[in-house]
């Protein structure tokens, strides 16, 4: 279980946590909070300090309804961040769906490159191909980020999000990129229903049976949301889903998941820790 990236092999024996760091001003979360490059590089540091094993730094917002960025910002937001985090010891992931960007950043140093269009952005695929070395996460999802809310999946959302992520990974397995080098992402919230989004965490194995390790990002969504709310009150804020999203990691890895991006990685963190001695304890003893 290891995940090929530009500079580490990131083991995956053990479940891993992908920092997030938003350099938005409208994420649905902390959108503006480190908008500022050094805000945002002091964010990396503290998010290690808390247990990250991954930094995932985006450029854009992909919330519902969220407009695209132009090139040049998406640029001017990313790349000093990156410059910084890349001397920090960690692997370092950058989340965008632009050719363009993933160029410049992979020629910057970036070890992944995560995408929430799965690499279907006319010669993004080319490009990641071309680099060769890279970590890849293809994500899942339906519609695009200004309208798959508004027009979600019908059905059943297992079946129909396992044949798409086999289909991306295989095309670009096809495009000359190792297996050991793509994780999946369900993605979560992306043009899904709430009862699509937990049927996806119920039956994550289904998933898993396409042999590629899992990424899962439950982090503050609206399902976590929906989950906590009470009857005839408005949903709790982002910031007051931590429990659920922590339950939601914690579940995702009990069921195959080997990375979870999370915004508040130390709770994240010291529940993993917990989860692991119990794992520990359940293997049989030598002898």
């Amino acid at each position: 279980m290891i995940w090929k990236t530009t500079r580490f092999a990131i083991d995956l024996t053990r479940p891993r946590i992908m920092g997030i760091v938003n350099v938005t001003p409208d994420s649905f979360s902390d959108g503006g909070a480190f908008l500022n490059a050094k805000a945002a590089i002091r964010h990396c540091e503290e998010l290690l300090e808390d247990g990250a094993d991954i930094l995932d730094i985006g450029g854009e917002s992909t919330r519902p309804g969220s407009p695209p960025v132009p090139l040049a910002e998406e640029l001017a937001r990313v790349l000093p961040v990156l410059r910084a985090a890349v001397t920090l010891g960690v692997p370092v992931s950058i989340d965008t769906n632009k050719p363009q960007v993933m160029q410049a950043v992979l020629d910057a140093g970036a070890d992944i490159i995560n995408d929430v269009w799965a690499l279907r952005r006319e010669s993004a695929a080319e490009t990641v191909a071309r680099h060769g070395r890279c970590g890849v996460c293809l994500m899942h999802m339906h519609g695009e980020p200004k309208t798959m809310q508004v027009a979600p999946m019908q059905g059943d959302a297992v079946p129909q999000v396992r044949r798409f992520l086999a289909d991306a990974a295989d095309r670009l397995v096809a495009d000359g990129v190792q297996k050991d080098r793509i994780v999946l992402d369900p993605g979560i919230g992306f043009g899904k229903t709430v009862e699509q989004n937990f049927a996806l965490l119920a039956r994550q194995q289904e998933l898993l049976t396409l042999g590629y390790p899992l990424l899962v990002g439950w982090s503050r969504k609206s399902s976590i949301g929906a989950a906590l709310q009470k009857r005839g009150a408005k949903p709790p804020a982002p910031a007051e889903r931590v429990a659920g999203s922590v339950a939601a990691a914690l579940m995702s890895v009990g069921r195959g998941a080997r990375i979870v991006r999370a915004h508040d990685v130390r709770p994240t963190a010291q529940a993993l820790a917990v989860w692991s001695r119990v794992a520990q304890a359940e293997r049989p003893v030598a002898g």
